[in-house]
């Protein structure tokens, strides 16, 4: 596990906050889930017109403005310190065991590319080491969608490339540079309302507005996941015996 970089809270006020997303194996439906969310919607946290929120920099490989170069560079300075304001990291899709690809001198999920000595090649950086390098620094990490949060189908028995979900990679005991754990935001594709509320709830807590949101044995925001849709359906009674349709139109739980 990277090693955190112990910081003192509050962070607040602040003016500008940066969101490093970082895409492993995913199919950016996380991303899309995103952009619609309305209650906050992601346009008033980038422009900064929510009350009592920072203005959002967001750095992601498909929605930035700014691209080769230029666009891996805040990353670069995010992870040498060179930031003058704090950064969240978000994590899209599982990430790969690099390892495996590494012993054959290729590579499962990159962003960008580095020298790492004199005379040697330029390489590819995994995603996976991006996110083992802005960790420690992190005001806060979040785990965005199935994959993310608990590997995805890229984990599933058989695939080559050893995928796991960002805590599997980080480890359990992970926290932040201001202690928070990692946070998990399951769904294929989650809410994109629950991904902008629980933004919404750290950020307060971080500039010292509000309370540290609740978060369940396994890193959910509790007050967005302490209920299923059981509870409020016609069918619960056979969801709770077991009884599930087997055909169409049968009025067992589905």
């Amino acid at each position: 596990m990277p090693e955190t970089r112990p910081q003192r809270l509050p962070l607040g006020p602040l003016k500008t906050i940066h969101v490093f997303w970082l895409a492993g194996m995913s199919c950016d439906g996380c991303t899309i889930s995103v952009a619609g969310a309305t209650n906050p919607g992601i346009e008033g946290l980038l422009t900064g017109t929510v009350p009592a929120m920072p203005k959002l920099i967001l750095h992601h490989p498909v929605l930035s403005v700014e691209a080769g170069h230029e666009f891996v560079q805040s990353f670069k300075d995010a992870w040498e310190g060179k930031l003058a304001d704090p950064y969240v990291i978000v994590y899209e899709g599982s990430i790969a065991d690099e390892r495996i690809a590494a012993r054959t001198g290729g590579y499962w999920s990159a962003m960008g590319s580095e020298v790492m000595g004199e005379g040697s090649e330029s390489r590819p950086v995994p995603s996976a080491e991006w996110a083992a390098r802005l960790a420690p620094g992190a005001a806060a990490t979040i785990a965005i969608g199935t994959c993310a949060t608990w590997g995805g189908v890229p984990s599933a028995e058989g695939n080559p490339t050893g995928a796991m979900s960002l805590m599997d990679f980080l480890g359990k005991d992970y926290r932040s540079a201001f202690g928070l754990p990692i946070i998990n935001i399951p769904g294929c594709a989650p809410q994109g309302d629950n991904f902008t509320e629980t933004v919404f709830a750290v950020l307060l807590f971080l500039q010292g507005l509000g309370p540290l949101p609740t978060f369940d044995e396994l890193g959910r925001p509790a007050w967005l996941f302490a209920e299923t849709v059981h509870l409020g359906c016609t069918r619960a009674g056979y969801y709770e015996e077991g009884v599930f349709a087997k055909n169409y139109g049968d009025p067992e739980c589905l």
